[in-house]
């Protein structure tokens, strides 16, 4: 297989956005004392993208597989990829730029940070979280992507009408996902979409979800409108 040729920093430049300064560490918190009090502004969609289509948000795109075959099938839309592993937002960021897509950009930072402090209030259509890690071990709970904090944040951010779709292949994690969701007020879950076999669609939302399905394993999914 012909390996991928390296973009520039230049040319990645248009597809990634950065975090304002070294203001912030791994986990969302503040890097020191001094940059406490320092004012964030929110992203500017319209600002960011040149126009102001619909925004869609994925949370930890991995190899950005859904970003850029969305980002080609859907041109009116636009895509806010966000992954905390630096190699994966440039290993993304190099496919965007090799398809030359204006509507992707991709982030490298803690989506929790993200949506508490830069994502505007009721500005986001739709938000895809596809297979976060369970994080079950009592010390890895702080990495724990779908809290109820987290729900919430996403939930502000979606407009009326803007939708949060989940997926996994863990099916413990699923229910306690969606129970908690549940308890959120102002989300309403579609009809049950949730278990579906490994054979049938051809398309594969992600790396993952083409590996998971090739294994025989059953996938669970769901999503909720904000209204």
């Amino acid at each position: 297989m012909r390996k991928t040729r390296k973009a520039s920093a230049e040319e990645l430049a248009p597809y990634v956005w950065e975090l304002p300064g070294e203001l912030y560490g791994r986990w969302g918190d503040r890097a020191n004392q001094n940059n406490s009090n320092l004012s964030i502004d929110p992203i500017d969609w319209v600002r960011l993208f040149g126009n102001n289509n619909p925004v869609s948000i994925e949370v930890g795109f991995g190899k950005g597989l859904f970003l850029v075959n969305s980002g080609q099938r859907h041109p009116e839309n636009n895509y806010f990829g966000i992954e905390i592993i630096r190699k994966y937002q440039l290993l993304a960021a190099t496919r965007i730029f090799q398809k030359r897509l204006p509507n992707v950009k991709v982030a490298c930072a803690d989506a929790k940070l993200l949506f508490r402090e830069f994502i505007p209030p009721s500005s986001i259509s739709t938000v895809h979280v596809y297979f976060p890690d369970p994080w079950w071990k009592k010390r890895h709970k702080k990495r724990l992507l779908m809290t109820s904090e987290f729900i919430t944040s996403i939930q502000t951010a979606l407009i009326p009408g803007g939708e949060l779709h989940f997926v996994t292949d863990v099916q413990d994690y699923f229910q306690w996902v969606t129970e908690t969701i549940t308890s959120i007020r102002g989300l309403q879950r579609f009809p049950d979409e949730s278990e579906i076999s490994n054979s049938g669609e051809p398309e594969y939302l992600t790396h993952f979800e083409r590996k998971f399905r090739l294994q025989g394993r059953p996938i669970y999914r769901t999503k909720y409108l904000r209204n």
